[in-house]
């Protein structure tokens, strides 16, 4: 009689088979890291902030003076025919005339309504608005690359399900041959379980299939080679300890996009004061030195030469424009007004999706106790099954129906966990204190 491997023996195998295959594991952490250093969209929403960062700047706010140095050297060659009044007639042939001019001059806007100061704050609250930015796109970008992470868990939950469901079928291939040797089986029943069994190994190239493609989306969203071969971690965690009070509170007060939208506002506000400072008088000054030399082969004057400082002063002041400027303040007003409306809706859509969303979770957290319940409960069933149908007293399709139910346990309860950690993902990133 031909060896038969008993069940508990071949949980132990894929146990053993499992840990062998974790040599080279690439964990939630490692894969984080990967993300923020590598992903395309962060590297790109980093560089955006150090744009900004540069333009904090009291000299691009327009605050402070503006020095140029100039020259300019002007030579003509020329054949030059005079007459002057007391009739006498001078002419000369390739007269050379030279005029060299150069210098430094400053240019100072010393007040502009304080519109200067108003835009050098706007640019602290540009710096800002990318700073949220960015935090958004890391939160999005390391939230999507977690959910793929633990998709895969998923999968290679499933996979190993599929490999036990596949040596089951296996087995039982071999006892109804077997039993069909003896005479105590129908050839039907090695024809069934050997569909049963092509069935099962179908289902495994489909998942594999998935497993591959969800490897290579991975690979992509860490921005690295996409044939680059890697296993993850064997079990889902779910954080337990999410409260809902807890979490509003985060959302109000570290929600990037909630937080870019209170900036805006503030850039609304300050893009006001910038309309208004037009009602008040510009004064400028300006100063240089200069040197001045010049040549000329012929006329009254043979060559000159002068240096010397210059300086002085302007002020402009609007006195109408159309009422323009009324104009624009009412638009720049309604900007705000518009602004806080924003904040409002924004406040209401997040709350809303943080409820619905933690009442989700809840759910999930109690369907993985039931699920898991559940899987113990089919494969004790299965355990049973297969001793009675060794033995001849079930039917094949009592045999198979136990299968199913115990590899349909074993994915809704690996779905329930995914599902969970998918809401605890979600509600981390609205929090904004996804941990990274």
């Amino acid at each position: 009689m031909p060896y038969r491997i008993p069940l508990r023996s071949i949980f132990i195998l894929l146990n053993i088979f499992s840990i062998a295959a974790q040599d080279e594991v690439l964990t939630i952490d490692e894969t984080v890291k990967l993300a923020l250093e590598n992903n395309f969209q962060i590297r790109t929403a980093k560089n955006d902030l150090k744009i900004d960062e540069y333009a904090v700047s009291p000299g691009y706010a327009g605050m402070l003076p503006a020095v140029q140095a100039s020259i300019t050297d002007n030579n003509r060659t020329i054949n030059l025919s005079q007459v002057r009044l007391d009739g006498t007639v001078q002419e000369l042939d390739n007269a050379v005339n030279n005029n060299l001019n150069y210098g430094v001059a400053l240019d100072w806007t010393l007040f502009d309504g304080l519109r200067m100061f108003a835009n050098y704050e706007q640019l602290k609250e540009n710096r800002n608005l990318g700073d949220a930015e960015l935090k958004q796109v890391i939160l999005t970008t390391v939230g999507e690359v977690m959910i793929t992470y633990y998709d895969l868990v998923q999968q290679q939950q499933q996979l190993s399900a599929l490999d036990s469901t596949i040596l089951i079928s296996k087995q039982r291939v071999e006892l109804a041959q077997n039993r069909f040797t003896i005479g105590k089986a129908s050839k039907l029943e090695v024809l069934n379980a050997q569909v049963d069994l092509n069935t099962d190994e179908t289902l495994m190239q489909r998942q594999k299939e998935l497993y591959v493609n969800t490897k290579i989306q991975l690979n992509r969203q860490l921005a690295r080679d996409l044939e680059t071969d890697f296993t993850v971690a064997p079990e889902i965690f779910v954080d337990e300890s999410l409260l809902l009070p807890e979490l509003q509170t985060k959302v109000l007060s570290e929600n990037p996009q909630l937080m870019a939208s209170q900036i805006s506002k503030r850039i609304s506000e300050l893009e006001l004061k910038q309309i208004k400072a037009a009602r008040l008088p510009t004064i400028t000054a300006t100063t240089g030195y200069i040197i001045s030399e010049s040549e000329s082969s012929l006329g009254f004057i043979v060559s000159s030469n002068s240096k010397g400082f210059s300086y002085g002063f302007g002020a402009t002041l609007n006195l109408f424009d159309g009422f323009t400027q009324n104009r624009d303040e009412k638009i720049g007003k309604l900007q705000i007004e518009n602004s806080e409306v924003a904040i409002a809706q924004q406040k209401q859509d997040l709350l809303t999706t943080l409820g619905t969303t933690y009442q989700t979770y809840l759910t999930n957290m109690s369907l993985i106790d039931l699920e898991g319940n559940n899987e113990a409960i089919a494969k004790e069933n299965l355990d049973i099954t297969v001793e009675k149908y060794r033995i001849g007293i079930i039917p094949p399709i009592e045999f198979r129906t136990a299968q199913l139910n115990y590899i349909n346990a074993k994915v809704r309860f690996s779905n329930a966990k995914f599902q969970a950690k998918l809401s605890e993902i979600i509600l981390k990133q609205l929090a904004g204190n996804l941990t990274i």
